[in-house]
């Protein structure tokens, strides 16, 4: 494990002036409701109508009732119980567009579909995240996409949410999936939401989390501010608002269900470039941002969550090293769910061909993260003994037994001698990943439904689109 960014003295220094800031400053919260919810239970009145001062007091009492880890399912019965400090996850990224080349275009239905299949067949991406598809109207765009994941994948299904009456709709599907189970026991998907920093929840984000409470679903509480940009230039003092912005997210889904579980997510902060007004996503200083983010959630007992990113255009070798700079940096210091698999262009477009290179530096990763162990077996101290001055490992009954786990196996790094790589075409690492897309896209479809859902499915999407239109 790697050395902590932050000491507990860092985190309670940060999160003491996180407090000050919420009870002095306070939230925006756009909804009447809620802020109602909130002054019943001690907040005060903001600045403005829709901000209120939030107590620390109040704080304290809801970080109580967070459980210590969020259970997260599959529907080929994988199962992970994630806490602090425990192990990592890996989920794809979300975006807006897919490559196409050098160049990108919008993202369809069709493109979600053959990216959920090519993620259900990388071992090393445990959740399939939902995007934006542009062939369907806005506010239909995550029901219409959770359908398409739910077709295409069996893995742990992430949504996002466009309209709070889209979250409803997917807690419904998620049901169907789930075949009777409650979603309690089975936690096929969870939600979450970003507030929109500094300290502004907006009526979406809060419909989500109203909407979906009551089940016992993980949420993922998202702080994405900006350093340098929406929030001090500082990297502590980025954090400080950052903790202050999850810890407004967990009182009001603590206070909307009691005993949620939640994710702390510190771990979508942005870095503002001076030099050309992007918000950075792979920069150095992002993963000392993320990884700080998972000592402040080890600080509060939570689980964490942050993404692993890269602001290159295309899957080249800026991608891979910023993606394995910050996956790297997050996976050791103990996150425990990674977004980001298949990003580009600062997580604004997907690509296939990354998702497979990802899949990749997902597995290096989680090899150095495992570590060496040392026991008796692993000593080898005997086998030592018996070959002596003899380099006969490689027929040794014990290299037999151990080398499927103890070394890690590529599927698409060059790892052949130059002329065998001649002899295969010469392709470098992004043409042999765009290689591997095809072979699984051309590999006949498994239904990952049965009929019954697929109906089901349809009639909920059907609804939900009618009632758009209407």
């Amino acid at each position: 494990m790697a050395k902590p960014i932050l000491r507990a003295e860092d985190c309670a220094r940060i999160h003491a002036a996180s407090l000050d800031v919420l009870e002095s400053v306070g939230a925006r919260v756009d909804d009447a409701a809620i802020v109602g919810l909130l002054k019943r239970h001690g907040a005060r009145d903001g600045a403005t109508a829709d901000t209120v001062r939030i107590p620390r007091e109040l704080v304290r009492e809801c970080l109580e009732t967070c459980p210590r880890s969020a259970r997260f399912s599959d529907r080929r019965g994988g199962m992970s119980d994630l806490g602090a400090g425990g192990g990592s996850v890996f989920w794809s990224g979300n975006a807006l567009y897919v490559a196409h080349g050098k160049t990108r275009r919008e993202l369809l239905s069709s493109d979600l579909a053959r990216l959920s299949r090519v993620a259900d067949a990388c071992p090393e991406i445990d959740g399939m995240v939902g995007t934006s598809v542009a062939d369907f109207p806005p506010p239909a765009r995550d029901v219409v996409g959770f359908r398409v994941m739910a077709m295409n994948t069996a893995k742990h299904l992430r949504p996002c949410t466009f309209t709070p009456e889209g979250a409803s709709a997917m807690v419904e599907m998620g049901q169907v999936l789930a075949g009777g189970v409650p979603l309690a026991e089975r936690p096929l998907l969870s939600f979450g939401y970003s507030i929109v920093s500094p300290l502004h929840w907006t009526p979406t984000g809060l419909g989500a989390m109203r909407n979906t409470a009551g089940h016992g679903l993980p949420f993922m509480i998202n702080s994405e501010p900006m350093a340098g940009g929406s929030a001090p230039v500082t990297l502590a003092g980025c954090l400080v608002l950052a903790n202050a912005d999850v810890l407004s997210g967990i009182v009001i889904a603590q206070l909307l269900e009691r005993g949620r579980p939640v994710i702390y997510n510190a771990g979508f902060a942005h870095v503002l470039d001076m030099s050309t007004a992007v918000a950075l996503t792979g920069a150095p200083e992002n993963a000392l941002l993320q990884s700080a983010g998972a000592d402040l959630a080890k600080f509060h007992d939570l689980p964490s969550a942050s993404w692993m990113s890269t602001e290159a255009m295309v899957a080249d070798a800026q991608a891979a090293s910023e993606t394995m700079i910050t996956g790297l940096a997050h996976a050791a210091n103990g996150v425990n769910i990674v977004w980001g698999a298949g990003n580009l262009e600062s997580t604004l477009c997907m690509s296939a061909e990354k998702l497979v290179i990802d899949d990749e530096i997902i597995g290096s990763i989680r090899r150095y993260v495992r570590g060496i162990e040392v026991n008796d077996e692993t000593l080898a101290l005997d086998v030592i003994r018996e070959l002596g001055h003899h380099p006969d490992y490689l027929w040794n009954e014990h290299t037999l037994a151990h080398f499927q786990e103890e070394i890690w196996h590529s599927r698409v790094a060059v790892r052949c001698k130059r002329e065998a790589w001649e002899n295969q075409g010469s392709r470098a690492w992004d043409e042999r990943a765009a290689e591997r897309v095809q072979k699984i896209l051309a590999q006949p479809e498994v239904p990952q439904v049965t009929p019954e859902q697929e109906r089901e499915l349809t009639r909920i999407v059907d609804r939900h689109l009618a009632a758009i239109r209407a």
